[in-house]
């Protein structure tokens, strides 16, 4: 899809077109399914006058992130070279190519319905998207179904809020978090008050909401035992 820095700018446009009052239909999956899903993996949008997005130096000079930016396609020679060694071509295309067409054409599918059709906790007033939550697809998508969460609170690390929404993504996050990799992570309650934000949901009081948690698996590696 692209690298870290292109990833970055890719989401960032989406999220404020996504944030407006009115919106293209490329940028929020608002076409019938193989008409979105042409646009989507095989043609890209070109404004008139795109908004510009600076992003912070600490990311945009990073060399680790630079040299990911620049070497991204070759990266998948990592596991290439070793599937062809030992299975040949057939390796080769189901573990590459294949994998590749699945692994992104389903990151388009689940961004279609997360857009369209799914629960909706939360409604983000004067916004022309609304998010929503596919259930069914909270763990294969690492959490990334949790999609009105994420419209809710963009900035949250976490995206399965609640203890019903399995979310493998941030289970990972608080495992690292545990071991001390990840740092400085922030959850809904850390972020800025949005006045936009209005609970649709009646059940908010009910439910359990995730908080982070101490790892077992972390703990056994940190103490050896």
């Amino acid at each position: 899809m692209s690298g870290p820095i292109g990833m970055i700018i890719q989401h960032d446009l989406r999220d404020w077109a996504q944030r407006q009052p009115q919106c293209h239909d490329y940028l929020l999956h608002g076409s019938k399914i193989l008409k979105d899903g042409w646009w989507q993996l095989n043609c890209d949008l070109e404004l008139n006058n795109p908004p510009e997005f600076i992003i912070e130096k600490e990311v945009s000079l990073n060399r680790f992130y630079l040299f990911v930016e620049k070497t991204w396609i070759f990266q998948q020679l990592i596991l290439a070279i070793p599937l062809f060694l030992i299975g040949g071509i057939s390796w080769l295309v189901w573990g590459i190519s294949v994998r590749i067409v699945i692994s992104v054409g389903g990151h388009w599918l689940i961004g279609y319905f997360a857009h369209n059709k799914g629960e909706r906790t939360w409604k983000v007033e004067g916004a022309a998207v609304q998010g929503h939550n596919v259930r069914i697809a909270g763990l294969l998508s690492m959490g990334e179904a949790w999609h009105n969460n994420h419209h809710a609170y963009p900035g949250s690390a976490m995206l399965g809020l609640y203890s019903d929404e399995p979310d493998l993504g941030w289970w990972v996050l608080n495992i690292l978090h545990n071991l001390g990799i990840v740092k400085n992570i922030k959850l809904p309650k850390e972020l800025p008050f949005r006045s936009e934000l209005v609970a649709e949901a009646e059940n908010l009081d009910s439910r359990v909401e995730r908080v982070p948690e101490d790892c077992k698996i972390a703990k056994f590696i940190r103490n050896g035992t």
